[in-house]
């Protein structure tokens, strides 16, 4: 089965591929800018990106979102992980992060899928720790910063072996039961 997904990030593409497709998704990349809603509150955040998406793209699709929670600012930048990233990469974070005296984090995404008819949220998350020092490859935004529990390499440092453990993996396995049990319009 062929679905539609929105992201004109490269990397979050492959791991949604890699993940999906041993169970039968044809994930179908779309490349369209959306204007995200600027929010700590993810889940109206995807809502609000799946609706844009749906009105632009007119087929059944999915977005996702995923951000940081960080224990030492009280749960953000949740939804705003994306800005905080943009302003302060790896080395930045990780100083601010060891700045707070707390380097506990949970990462979560938020999946939203539109069927045409239905929007259908789907979450995964995992706890971890921000390192001092940034490692691994640093183009897959912060994943050379996330020291998944019970593990001593970043996401980074895992590369491809993350998919079994990630957060995205956790709401990805969500979505793929749903949609074995549901009737896709095409």
């Amino acid at each position: 089965m062929k679905i539609r997904f929105l992201s004109g990030n490269e990397f979050k593409i492959a791991e949604v591929q890699r993940i999906l497709a041993p169970v039968g998704v044809d994930v179908v990349p779309v490349a369209r800018k959306i204007e995200e809603l600027q929010t700590e509150d993810v889940e109206r955040l995807v809502k609000d990106k799946l609706i844009k998406a749906f009105q632009v793209i007119g087929r059944p699709l999915f977005v996702e979102h995923t951000g940081l929670y960080l224990k030492g600012l009280n749960g953000l930048p949740a939804g705003l992980t994306q800005i905080f990233w943009d302003r302060l990469e790896a080395d930045r974070f990780a100083a601010l992060v060891e700045g707070l005296g707390e380097a506990a984090v949970t990462a979560k995404t938020v999946l939203g899928y539109c069927d045409g008819r239905e929007t259908h949220l789907f979450e995964g998350a995992i706890d971890g720790t921000v390192p001092r020092i940034p490692a691994g490859p640093r183009g897959f935004q912060w994943d050379c910063v996330f020291v998944p529990e019970g593990y001593t390499d970043t996401f980074a440092e895992m590369g491809p072996a993350k998919d079994a453990i990630s957060m995205r993996r956790k709401a990805l396995d969500q979505f793929a039961a749903h949609l074995k049990n549901a009737r896709i319009p095409r």
